[in-house]
């Protein structure tokens, strides 16, 4: 499967695509509505079967919900199904059930097999409408999904799931493997030694962004220069996003360039951020692994993911000696066994290079949708 991300182009005729997104809006918060008084009333969770045949009898009542196609309707049943059994298979774990959204803020609709139809160039037909969008690259492959995404900025954007339906190889270019840890003074440390720093983009531009917070916050509800001013805060954090994600791109190129074989640790990211909050949300890591990815396998190229639990920076890589703990305030620490002197990073970034190695010949190599713990 392969995500593509395409914008549509300005035009007058997106306010119908807009109040689509805000009717699918309306319908989620039906559902949301309908489970918790039915929880209330019988203390069993709605089926997902009945909920759908309950929208699809009140989309023909209410023209406005005739702008959201049957299978949209029934998609946002169905996420709101998944959530549900998300919530109760992890509560204990922090997971919160799916609430309610404001409309202006709802994002997107999904059709799946009907309610679309790619034209010739760069047009799209979506219900009875035809929309242009930027062609930056061909869809190739059988399209499964496309969804339609509003940005804060109220820009529409397509997004099309589409099937290759082909494993590509492991071609070895280089011969090469090597380990990464991640770290919050070094963005990567590599098991040959080098180090890659963050540009921290958020942290240069945090004056920015807070006076443009501040300009926004003195404005009156409600009113026009309100508004422009949020479009202007949101302006703000978009280039943000935009400069980090370049970074990104050009690092992932960069590495897959250089390694066929690249080795990472699991990482508990929620953990992470309650932990050390602003700075791991600037690092972005899940963002840069997802990247990698699409990169590595663009490329032939392999990334693994070894177990979080594994004492990657407690094992000393020269003899293997494991220490009991090891604060995080210790950046290098001696071998009681052999005496070699370890620096944190290298160290693990070392090991997970050996563990990785002994996973990819086992064959036993773990994907990002299982590995991160988000």
């Amino acid at each position: 499967m392969k995500t593509l991300k395409f914008k549509l182009y300005q035009h007058k005729r997106n306010r119908h695509l807009k109040a689509s997104i805000n009717a699918a809006g309306v319908i989620y918060n039906h559902c949301i509505a309908l489970h918790k008084r039915y929880y209330r009333m019988w203390g069993k969770h709605l089926n997902c079967a009945k909920l759908q045949a309950h929208i699809a009898k009140q989309r023909k009542r209410i023209p406005f919900w005739q702008s959201v196609g049957s299978q949209a309707a029934q998609d946002i049943c169905g996420r709101i199904e998944k959530a549900y059994q998300l919530f109760f298979k992890h509560n204990k774990k922090g997971v919160r059930p799916p609430g309610f959204k404001k409309v202006k803020k709802y994002k997107s609709f999904t059709l799946k097999q009907v309610g679309y139809k790619f034209l010739s160039g760069n047009r799209v037909k979506i219900g009875q409408r035809v929309y242009n969008w930027w062609k930056s690259r061909e869809i190739e492959g059988t399209v499964k999904t496309l969804t339609i995404k509003r940005t804060p900025l109220g820009e529409l954007f397509m997004v099309v799931v589409v099937d290759d339906s082909l494993e590509p190889q492991i071609k070895f270019a280089t011969g090469q493997i090597a380990g990464f840890d991640f770290g919050l003074k070094a963005f990567l440390t590599c098991s040959d030694g080098t180090k890659i720093e963050s540009p921290q983009f958020l942290k240069q531009s945090l004056n920015i962004v807070k006076k443009a917070s501040r300009y926004h916050s003195k404005k009156l509800k409600g009113s026009a220069n309100r508004e422009q001013a949020r479009k202007n805060l949101v302006r703000k954090y978009e280039d943000i996003s935009n400069r980090r994600r370049d970074w990104f791109w050009k690092l992932a190129h960069e590495l897959t360039d250089r390694f066929d074989i690249l080795c990472f640790e699991t990482l508990n990211l929620k953990g992470m951020q309650r932990l050390w909050g602003r700075k791991i949300s600037d690092l972005a890591l899940g963002e840069f692994l997802q990247i990698l990815e699409w990169i590595a396998k663009k490329k032939t190229k392999q990334v693994v993911y070894i177990d979080r639990w594994y004492p990657s920076s407690k094992t000393c890589f020269n003899c293997g000696h494991v220490l009991e703990s090891l604060d995080l305030s210790v950046r290098e620490w001696r071998c009681p066994s052999c005496q070699s002197v370890n620096g944190r990073d290298e160290n693990a970034a070392k090991n997970i290079q050996t563990v990785g190695a002994s996973m990819v010949g086992l064959g036993d190599v773990r994907q990002s949708e299982t590995a991160i713990a988000v």
